[in-house]
Formats: structure tokens, C-alpha cells, sequence
């Protein structure tokens, strides 16, 4: 049986492109989807019954097709939204499409027997809210900020009280507005004489602020570690906000205690794949001058000077040259 990978993402997806690129040079067989193109872009037809113990059937795109029953390997990086798909419709028609194809070839795709997901999208829902990360961290023996989520305006001036200085961060992105366009809320400093009853409104995250020295950011594919100090040169608060192209990097080495804790915290969450941001506040050689921050489990990770090497981590998992999580 020929043994495929199925990458499931959106047309311009650049880190995507890098994984597809180092399978080719390895001559594994590559099916790339976009879920998201539905229709005369995308037909497929699943079967399923009696003595079966995975759905058979063939996926078709524009240029290839794939029998389900061959793909051993899923990329789940970043595929469009169902419902941009039903834009033309109403909104009951828009929201009733996009449910169908969600639970019908969004529920194939993510069923797909013995295939090794990297990552699936389920486990990604679960390990994507802040406070079952934090919670996490501190079940497997890592520092946290102090943190309060809440929407009650004395509990946040009484923890501001306590722990002050106090940074504000936002749970998600902003959404697209009206034109499409995307934003970001950084991580900042706040001050709590301007906390009132607007608070009420919906949940906030505050939390100390770290006397850091430096961030790191550690992106562990399967049993790989690779982990940078990160600089902004305007020393910012969050190194996000800048230019990336002017950050400053040094590679480091993870000390044993805490790698152990990050490969215990994907497989708790059954994640293959992670971005761990990191405060130090002191020698990288010291485990605890480590305070985590959170974990994306979908993160970018082309920007980083070891990216060559994180691609062929990819690689690595997805031809099945180093096992990942059933």
C-alpha cells in the first residue's frame, strides 16, 4: 500500500511549502487540501459498513487524488475556514453549509485510521485555552506568573494590589473587521487606576509581570528540542510587536528537567508539536530561571534561525522516520 501524506492547509501557507518540498526530496507521496475549496475543487466520497475498520473512499482535488485508506500521515497547519466558503449565502444558509462540511469532511478527515496527526485538530482545541495550559505547567513542576482571570473589578484591583506591577494579555487574536483584515492586542503593562466596571463586560487575564532577562521560545518536534533566546533591541515587553527581522537570536540548550516536562505536557494533551514561549530571569544553565508563559500548538516557526532543522523534524514525523503519538 502506498503510504501518503495529507497536508491540510490553505493555498499560501510558506512553512507548508518548506515540509512538502523536504518529503518530495525524500520521495514520499504528498496530497496537499485546503477543506475549505468544497466542491467542484474538492469531491470526495467516504464508505463505511459492517467488517470495515476505517472509512474507504477517494479525496479529489484540482491536480491529485488520494485513497483515504493510504494516508498514514496528516499535516494539520492552517486550512481556511468553512464558512469563507459560503460567503455568497445567507447567514442561516452560510452557517447550516459550513456545519455540514465541517462535521461531514471535517469529520473524515480527522478519522483517518492509524494515520499519525501532526497535530489533530482536536487535540489542539483542547491544549488552546490559557488556563488548562497555566494549570498544566504547574501539575508538571514548571513556574508560572501569578494570574488572575476574571471579570470582577475588586479581584483585579486586589491583584494588581498584590502582585503590581500587572501585565494584560488577550485569550485569542483580534478577529477580522469588516475588510478582513486581522490585529493583534500585545501583551502590556497596566495600570490598574484605570480598572472600572467595564471589566463585567467579558473575562481578562492579568498577570505579574516577570523580572525577565530574556525569552525563550522552544519548539519541540516529537523527541526534537530546539530553543532560542530571543531580544527585541528596544528591550519591549512583548517581542512580538516589533519587526521580526530585528530580533536577536542565540541558540541554547534546554535544561533535562524541564525538556522532560515539555515532551510530558504534549503527550498529555496527545500534541506531537508545540512552541513554548519562556521569561528567564537569570542563567539559562538554572532550571529555575525558566518561568513559562503558554504553548502554542499550532505556532509558527519559519522565522527562527533553526527552521532548516525544524523542517526536517517535520519530515521526520510525517514519513514515519521518527513515531509520533497514535
Amino acid at each position: 500500500m502506498v503510504s501518503t501524506v495529507l497536508v491540510v492547509t490553505g493555498l499560501e501557507d510558506v512553512i507548508a511549502d518548506w515540509v512538502i518540498a523536504a518529503l518530495n526530496e525524500r520521495e514520499v507521496p504528498v496530497v496537499r487540501v485546503d477543506p475549505a475549496d468544497i466542491g467542484t475543487g474538492l469531491t470526495f466520497g467516504a464508505r463505511i459498513g459492517a467488517g470495515t475498520a476505517s472509512w474507504g473512499g477517494l479525496l479529489r482535488t484540482a491536480s491529485r487524488e488520494v485513497e483515504l485508506g493510504e494516508v498514514t500521515a496528516v499535516y494539520y497547519r492552517r486550512p481556511t475556514s468553512y464558512a469563507a466558503r459560503y460567503q455568497h449565502l445567507s447567514p442561516q444558509q452560510r452557517e447550516f453549509a459550513a456545519a455540514e462540511a465541517r462535521h461531514g469532511l471535517g469529520g473524515i478527515l480527522n478519522t483517518l485510521h492509524g494515520a499519525v496527526y501532526v497535530n489533530h485538530p482536536a487535540a489542539v482545541t483542547r491544549a488552546d485555552f490559557k488556563p488548562a495550559q497555566l494549570q498544566r505547567f504547574t501539575e508538571l513542576g514548571l513556574s508560572i506568573p501569578p494570574t488572575l482571570v476574571t471579570n470582577d473589578v475588586e479581584a483585579a484591583r486586589t491583584f494588581a494590589a498584590e502582585h503590581g506591577p500587572v501585565i494584560y494579555k488577550t485569550f485569542r487574536g483580534l478577529p477580522p473587521d469588516e475588510a478582513g483584515r486581522t490585529g493583534a492586542i500585545w501583551a502590556q503593562r497596566i495600570d490598574p487606576e484605570t480598572f472600572d466596571d467595564s471589566l463585567a463586560v467579558t473575562a481578562h487575564l492579568f498577570q505579574a509581570e516577570i523580572p525577565k532577562t530574556a525569552d525563550v521560545r522552544v519548539t519541540v518536534v516529537g523527541r526534537r528540542v530546539f530553543a532560542q533566546q530571543i531580544a527585541a533591541p528596544d528591550g519591549a515587553l512583548d517581542w512580538r510587536r516589533g519587526d521580526w527581522d530585528d530580533l536577536i537570536h542565540a541558540p541554547l540548550t534546554v535544561p533535562a528537567c524541564i525538556e522532560a516536562a515539555l515532551h510530558s505536557y504534549l503527550a498529555s494533551f496527545g500534541l506531537v508539536f508545540g512552541c513554548f514561549d519562556f521569561a528567564l530571569t537569570g542563567d539559562a544553565v538554572a532550571p529555575e530561571h525558566w518561568t513559562a508563559i503558554e504553548c502554542n500548538s499550532n505556532g509558527q516557526w519559519g522565522w527562527l534561525p533553526d527552521s532548516p532543522a525544524i523542517t526536517e523534524a517535520f519530515a521526520d514525523i510525517l514519513s514515519r522516520k521518527e513515531a509520533g503519538p497514535r
